[in-house]
């Protein structure tokens, strides 16, 4: 049975291991050696150093002997926990990690006194609580599930194995990866720390908006992008605010097979939070019309653009004709301001997906041009029975208190970790509301159109208006993702979704009273080398004492068997094991960055989250362009990089892709992978088998993981491969594959 503490600032979980999780990798390089030493071969991120120890220092920490262990020694993995995203958290957004402890040269327990075993403890800095882990020995000895910030693994001797507080003395003790950052005060009082950094001249910033209480070197404070700002105002002769046609909420529209939609994006008013401004969307909705559809249907969408910008729309997810993927330069020209393009769309399967611009979305995106499409299952029973379906697309709109911050006119800024945004929005309004009965199961078909940040969701409860953080989130049924069903249902308790992402989740409103819908994380104080728990609102849903009249509890505490899935996924299950045809290393390339940003970033080069759930370096990161910045998709048994490398397919080709997110780039951090016109599966994670499988387009890759994935080449034509965070793409993270007939 699982077992949660928590408590402030952390919470650990307990469930013994059964065995060892094979081929899973981990960390135990020397800490302080240089930051080149450090670094591996990319080989060795799927596997393990000569010496039989986990390859990536993130994932593991070192064991020392106190004078009681004698000339004991050993380390503790960290292995992934299996999980339906890309990372395995808790609602409190803790990272979970499955820990087995290596050791080696313990002596006989009784030989330190009356003790006749050893016994593992995790504890957070502070010493409190000190929680037990479980017996240890001489050799691999699984030691459970931890989810703590910053913590230490201690070993003692004891009497007995069941010992519930540590008496004996201790022998052994680590500190794991995330308790080596350090405050960066020390270089408050360096030179390259107060000295202005290298201007731009006066080029009419406005400084981008700090973030909450963590302040940034003076240093950092000096610097301004190389690039010029831009913005809707500055890139179109617009009118006044008030001429301009007033934003509309989305429309369903429902499409027969055969049928035609105009759809248009243009110029449309906002008011956000007091703040009034100038944004773009289609058909003057935002988000754009929520198109339904029926699965093998055809539909013709006739796009015009009345923006400023070259563009065009991009199907994401869909498995359709090659020539309307919306990839300008790839699949057809951009579509330029006043021009138009007919699209043809085929719907093969079933589920949620969306649709937004392939050029400076960056700017296009975050002002607002995305848009879901619905595809209903021609099986009546696709899903379980439900009471309603809610389409939510989540984003965060980045505001300062004139409105939309500036973009890069030239090149994107915010290009080290993307463009963070500071408001979040729910179906483009800051404030989502759902009133339901009791007993109500509601369909949330979940999409992430962020540019940048990754969301961890959750059902809290409410008390006079407030989310109760402590209180035991709702069950959330995982049902779907990407292109299609789970192999089986699961439940969880919360939803992380990186950018571009989708999944089909379910939820039972059994008691009256109101939830919030919210994110919460533990993003890092880099400044003072401490986490910093972030809780965002990003709506509440309000439960009636009225019960529903057709009441769905049994259907939802069944979690389905998907045998339509298990079939499909039959097919190419036999190739599972087959060996890897291709690696592709996802890094980062720098030049001319200012001092400051190099001199802090040697320090937050210590530790990495897996994920950077929230952007608490805004100023070096808005102070970043494509000048300085080059993000790297790169073949390595090639060398080529991004739109240099050369992969050729056949269609009935089935792949076997390793995907290395390089833990030794000058600022590692996650990136959501996507893939155009095909699907995948998931098949592993740092060595982890992936166990409950579903079809895949875009894939969470965190910070120094290795990923093997299973890519079906289903679609002729040419297709591009590229991160979702969408600052990432703009720097040239891409490649586009070649899919013959």
């Amino acid at each position: 049975m699982r077992q949660v503490v928590a408590m402030a600032g952390l919470c650990l979980l307990a469930r013994p291991l059964v065995g060892q999780l094979p081929g899973s990798t981990g960390a135990c390089e020397a800490r302080d050696a240089a930051r080149g030493a450090l670094a591996e071969d990319v080989a060795l991120s799927a596997g393990r150093t000569p010496t039989g120890r986990p390859a990536s220092d993130l994932n593991c920490l070192s064991l020392f002997s106190t004078a009681a262990g004698g000339e004991a020694s050993g380390f503790v993995e960290f292995a992934r926990v299996p999980s339906p995203f890309g990372v395995a958290v808790t609602p409190t957004g803790h990272h979970i990690r499955d820990l087995t402890a290596r050791i080696e040269g313990l002596p006989p327990a009784s030989s330190l006194g009356p003790y006749t075993v050893y016994v593992a403890w995790a504890t957070p800095l502070e010493l409190d609580p000190v929680i037990r882990l479980g017996p240890v020995a001489n050799g691999a000895s699984p030691l459970g599930q931890v989810a703590l910030n910053k913590f230490l693994v201690l070993v003692s001797a004891e009497a007995s194995a069941d010992v519930e507080t540590r008496e004996g003395p201790l022998v052994l003790r680590g500190r794991s990866p995330s308790g080596l950052m350090e405050s960066h005060d020390l270089l408050a009082t360096a030179p390259s720390a107060t000295r202005r950094g290298p201007m731009t001249g006066d080029r009419n910033w406005e400084s981008p908006p700090g973030y909450g209480d963590i302040p940034m070197l003076a240093g950092l404070m000096s610097l301004e992008p190389r690039e010029l700002p831009t913005n809707l105002e500055a890139a179109m002769d617009l009118p006044a605010w008030e001429d301009l046609p007033e934003s509309k909420p989305r429309q369903v529209i429902e499409l027969p097979n055969g049928g035609t939609l105009d759809l248009e994006a243009g110029v449309v008013r906002r008011e956000i939070l007091g703040r009034r401004m100038a944004m773009l969307a289609f058909n003057g909705q935002q988000p754009g019309p929520l198109i339904s559809v029926r699965e093998n249907s055809t539909i013709f969408v006739d796009f015009t653009n009345r923006t400023p910008y070259p563009t065009a729309v991009h199907w994401h997810g869909i498995r359709l004709d090659n020539r309307f993927d919306g990839v300008p330069g790839v699949t057809q020209e951009p579509v330029a301001p006043g021009d138009s393009f007919r699209y043809q769309i085929f719907f093969k399967d079933a589920g949620i997906y969306w649709y937004h611009p392939h050029h400076r979305e960056d700017i296009q995106q975050e002002l607002g041009l995305y848009g879901n499409l619905l595809v209903e299952s021609l099986q009546a029973d696709y899903y379980g029975p439900a009471n309603r379906d809610e389409v939510l697309m989540l984003d965060d709109l980045l505001l300062d208190e004139d409105g939309v911050v500036d973009f890069g006119e030239g090149s994107a800024n915010y290009m080290l970790m993307g463009r963070f945004g500071n408001t979040p929005l729910i179906n483009g309004e800051p404030e989502y509301r759902l009133d339901v009965d009791r007993g109500e199961v509601v369909r949330f078909h979940l999409t992430n159109v962020s540019n940048t940040r990754t969301f961890n969701l959750s059902f809290a409860p409410m008390e006079d208006g407030e989310s109760v953080l402590g209180a035991e989130r709702l069950s959330i049924k995982i049902v779907a993702s990407d292109v299609g069903k789970f192999e089986r249902e699961e439940r969880t308790r919360s939803v992380v979704i990186a950018p571009a992402e989708r999944y089909v989740v379910e939820v039972r409103f059994d008691r009256p009273g109101s939830y919030a819908l919210i994110n919460q994380v533990q993003g890092i104080n880099h400044r003072q080398g401490v986490f910093r728990e972030e809780v965002l609102t990003m709506g509440a849903v309000s439960v009636a004492s009225e019960t529903i009249e057709h009441d769905h509890a049994d259907a939802f505490e069944t979690l389905r068997e998907n045998d339509d899935v298990i079939a499909d996924i039959d097919v190419v299950r036999h190739l599972f094991d087959k060996e890897v045809d291709h690696e592709l290393q996802l890094t980062l390339e720098v030049q001319d960055l200012p001092r400051p940003i190099e001199r802090s970033m040697i320090y937050d080069w210590v530790y990495f989250n897996p994920v950077e759930w929230t952007g608490t370096m805004p100023r070096m990161n808005w102070a970043t362009t494509a000048r300085e910045v080059r993000w790297v998709l790169r073949d390595p048994s090639t060398g080529l990089e991004n739109e240099e490398i050369d992969w050729r397919f056949a269609v009935g080709d089935v792949v076997k892709l390793r995907l290395i997110n390089d833990r030794g780039a000058f600022h590692a951090m996650q990136h959501p992978l996507h893939i155009h016109g095909q699907r995948f599966l998931v098949l592993s994670q740092d060595g982890v088998p992936n166990e409950n499988l579903v079809w895949k387009d875009t894939v969470l890759l965190p910070t120094a993981s290795s990923t093997d994935i299973l890519l079906e080449l289903s679609n002729p034509g040419r297709w591009m491969i590229h991160c979702h965070i969408a600052e990432h793409l703009e720097s040239g993270m891409k490649t586009v594959i070649d899919v013959s007939a």
